[in-house]
């Protein structure tokens, strides 16, 4: 990631933070509706789990600029994500979701540049929780 694309993330991202409610609404709604197999994982409070989709969303757009730093964080939240059943093609459909999502919430602002520097972010991110979940299984 370039520094402009940090800097395009971090600030697309603190106009969402105040509606992270309603953004993490929109985005488990628009993974259900196009992945419905990942469904059954949340048995839990899905708004608790929405908080915790923001949380986390919060320190990975903060820890961009330092993402070797981050890795550890990643690589131990996949392995966790094992055992709830995640497999590496689910990851496509959340990055699907989370850009519908960021589109939706931030409406003409989320540029096309935006969208690309949220695609690179969102993909390293992806990977990095797929080898760490590869070396746990």
């Amino acid at each position: 990631m370039t520094p402009q694309q940090v800097k395009l993330i971090q600030q697309s991202f603190a106009k969402v933070a105040p509606i992270a409610d309603t953004a993490a609404g929109l985005f488990y709604g628009r993974l259900f509706e196009i992945a419905p197999e990942v469904r059954p994982m949340f048995k839990g409070d899905i708004g608790e789990q929405g908080r915790k989709l923001m949380a986390t969303l919060a320190l990975a757009v903060n820890s961009l600029e330092k993402f070797d730093q981050l890795q550890p964080a990643l690589t131990s939240l996949a392995q966790r994500h094992v055992g709830y059943g995640v497999r590496d093609e689910h990851y496509a459909p959340v990055g699907a979701a989370l850009i519908w999502t960021l589109e939706q919430g931030l409406g003409e602002s989320f540029t096309d540049e935006t969208r690309e520097a949220w695609l690179t972010a969102y993909t390293a991110i992806a990977e990095t929780m797929k080898a760490g979940a590869a070396n746990a299984a």
